[in-house]
């Protein structure tokens, strides 16, 4: 399985390498208090691995909000349950 994802991941590497070959232009960005001109791979790169790091933090929050509502639901059915037994 490991040379299967590094196998996977050479590839992209490469196909990176012949895109920024490909383009080597640069794009100008104005920000709100930064000028910068990057290079269109550089640029492209930084891009894919910030939406890769966003898409990662939603799915990580998605995750612990819908395992926190599970735990509290089931604690109130567990709470409904011992309450319905008393006289």
């Amino acid at each position: 399985m490991r040379w299967l994802w590094l196998f996977l991941l050479g590839i992209f590497v490469m196909l990176g390498i012949v895109v920024a070959a490909l383009n080597p232009g640069t794009v100008h960005y104005d920000l709100a208090f930064v000028d910068m001109n990057v290079a269109k791979g550089t640029a492209l790169l930084g891009v894919l691995i910030l939406g890769w790091l966003l898409g990662g933090l939603t799915a990580w929050i998605g995750v612990g909000v819908s395992r926190g509502r599970s735990k509290r639901s089931a604690a109130c059915e567990d709470g409904a349950e011992v309450h319905a037994d008393d006289p």
